[in-house]
């Protein structure tokens, strides 16, 4: 199920201790109990290999990193390049090869940069020298991607911690600051046109916490470490958020509370004329920023919701005031009433059909918020602090961490408010077959596209419960696949009277040659977005499958499915497309066949299919 958040090996109770805003020196100093306590959990968790080459000390990054990704359901086994040996190691070390890294991450800074231009330099020798100490990257990167296949996280470049030119120091080109943002700017040009490639903005994270601070010197010549000790946290968190959101572990939807959280005061008692909103106060421009930066998320695929103890009535009056930027229809469910919140947000998953892990709850009570906590184990509770901290304490926790965005992305609000009209036509059908037919659906089923191919990897990472095996594949694989003359591949898209549903569906199968009898597809993926459950895509897929299959010369499918605690909607879903079950073992993995006959009858009557 695409929409979920966190896979199927992943426990839903997260340590507290680890949550945003987190205390640094209590997370360093207790990182043993911490990580005991991680332990401790009955959590099953992916394992990840991950390639940490520093250009400084390392050891302690990873200690705290391995918290994070322990505490986001990663299960990580790391490799650790010696000191400063990050582009040799790249280059030429065979343990790294050995290794078979799932992620690279490189843990480079300003200190690593061995010359900067001097005030005796002309504008062609430092641009010379720019260039120099970009290809010197770039070849690092290059090999990574020939060599290892596989996501790549970069530190960009932060600020030095001084300016000999002062002021001029940003604009002149023989200042230190001037250097690092044009080589930034390099940096940002690369990850723009490569996919699996993701840029980790110390700079920013350096600011944040204080240049002063974070590249004191101390550390350098004493450990060589290039940012403080106690900033340490800050870092990990922050790379720890770019894998969970690599491998699917974002949050995809905010529930809102609404008095005191999307305006100042209480609707219903004090008149709308009277919320804080608007220019006119300095509290309504508080309120105002954050109504913005809430509608912003639309545009990244966040889903907006609310939960509130309002009348409905009242809480669409409020949302209609004439300065407040959300409108009621920015929302896909507006939960207004007197039930528990707890209730509605139960509520709001369901009706979404996703997961409360996927859910990130905010309200200003924080009576509100531990019952919540308590009721509802799974959803991401913010400590959002005071009106003026909403924003940086929802921006820094990093539930909504891009990676990658897709047009899917941008429209998953309209995409699950045209489902919500959906279910409210199935209501009004007494036949269901009568019911698909009035959607008028069409699809597009062809073999993956360059257009799509973040979109697929992005699903292959998130879909849980219709997923037959729950293999993962970042975009490099996918690619790979797709080139494969010994590999079948479907994407699958849904449209109907409500909307465009984008990619929903993803068949990969490779091609077995069986003692030259007979050709056989192992079907490695098969995996289906819930939000188009029971509306006959499933059989639309099997169909172009079989028709590709016939064109091939294959006789028989294989299909595989392996439980999890996640998936157990799909146990028996080879059956109804007509499988036969071969084998099943002890724990419930089965193994099924399907022979592809001369005559083959198509299953899907409801949905009209593109020409191939």
């Amino acid at each position: 199920m695409e929409e979920l958040f966190g896979n199927d090996e992943v426990g839903s109770n997260m340590l507290r201790e680890l949550e945003y805003p987190f205390d640094n020196e209590y997370i360093l100093k207790k990182a043993k109990s911490l990580k005991k306590a991680l332990r401790k959990e009955d959590t099953k968790r992916i394992e990840k290999k991950i390639a940490v080459l520093g250009g400084s000390t390392t050891h302690d990054i990873i200690k705290v990193l391995e918290l994070f990704l322990l505490n986001y359901g990663i299960e990580p086994v790391f490799f650790e390049s010696e000191y400063a040996q990050y582009w040799q190691d790249v280059m030429f070390n065979e343990e790294l090869k050995e290794f078979a890294p799932d992620i690279i991450y490189i843990h480079t800074s300003n200190r690593n940069i061995k010359e900067y231009p001097s005030v005796a330099q002309g504008s062609e020798q430092i641009e010379e020298l720019l260039q120099q100490t970009y290809e010197n990257y770039e070849v690092m990167w290059k090999k990574i991607e020939q060599e290892y296949h596989c996501p790549i996280i970069q530190n960009n470049m932060e600020a030095p911690f001084y300016r000999l030119l002062g002021n001029k120091d940003a604009s002149d080109i023989h200042g230190r600051i001037h250097f690092i943002n044009q080589l930034n700017e390099k940096f940002y040009a690369y990850a723009s046109t490569h996919n699996n490639f993701y840029i980790n903005d110390i700079n920013y994270l350096a600011s944040c916490y204080g240049i002063d601070k974070w590249s004191d010197p101390l550390f350098w010549h004493m450990y060589k470490y290039a940012l403080c000790l106690p900033a340490v946290p800050t870092l990990a968190h922050n790379v720890a958020n770019i894998i969970k959101a690599i491998y699917g572990k974002n949050k995809k939807s905010l529930v809102l509370d609404m008095d005191n959280t999307l305006w100042g005061g209480i609707v219903g008692d004090d008149g709308v004329e009277n919320l804080e909103i608007g220019q006119e106060t300095s509290m309504g421009q508080v309120f105002s920023e954050f109504q913005q930066y809430i509608k912003d998320h639309k545009d990244i695929g966040v889903m907006l919701n609310v939960s509130s103890k309002n009348e409905e009535e009242n809480a669409i009056a409020g949302l209609e005031h004439p300065d407040s930027t959300l409108r009621p229809d920015d929302f896909i469910l507006i939960k207004a009433n007197w039930e528990p919140k707890s209730m509605n947000i139960q509520s709001i998953a369901k009706e979404l059909n996703i997961l409360p892990e996927s859910l990130v709850f905010v309200d200003d009570n924080p009576a509100e918020r531990e019952i919540v906590r308590q009721q509802v184990p799974g959803v991401a509770i913010p400590e959002i602090g005071s009106p003026e901290q909403y924003i940086r304490i929802l921006d820094h926790s990093g539930f909504f961490e891009v990676t990658s965005l897709s047009e899917d992305d941008r429209k998953r609000n309209e995409m699950y408010k045209a489902n919500v009209q959906r279910h409210q036509q199935e209501a009004s059908f007494t036949d269901y077959s009568e019911y698909l037919k009035s959607l008028h659906m069409t699809g597009t089923i062809k073999a993956f596209e360059p257009m799509y191919m973040a979109r697929i990897a992005q699903l292959t990472n998130k879909s849980n419960q219709f997923n037959l095996t729950t293999k993962r594949y970042t975009q490099s694989e996918i690619e790979e696949t797709a080139a494969d003359n010994n590999q079948i591949t479907l994407y699958g898209k849904l449209e109907d009277k409500f909307g465009d549903n984008g990619v929903v569906s993803i068949v990969i199968g490779k091609i077995v040659e069986n003692n030259n009898d007979y050709r056989q597809l192992d079907i490695d993926l098969w995996l289906m977005s819930c939000r188009v459950l029971k509306r006959d895509m499933e059989f639309a897929m099997m169909d172009e499958l079989a028709a590709q299959c016939k064109e091939k010369g294959i006789t028989q499918i294989k299909g595989y499915y392996y439980p999890t605690a996640k998936n157990a909607m799909v146990k028996d879903f080879y059956a109804t497309l007509g499988f036969t079950k071969e084998k099943e073992d002890e724990i419930g993995n089965t193994v099924w066949y399907y022979k592809i006959d001369t005559v083959y009858e198509k299953k899907n009557h409801v949905i009209k299919v593109n020409e191939r």
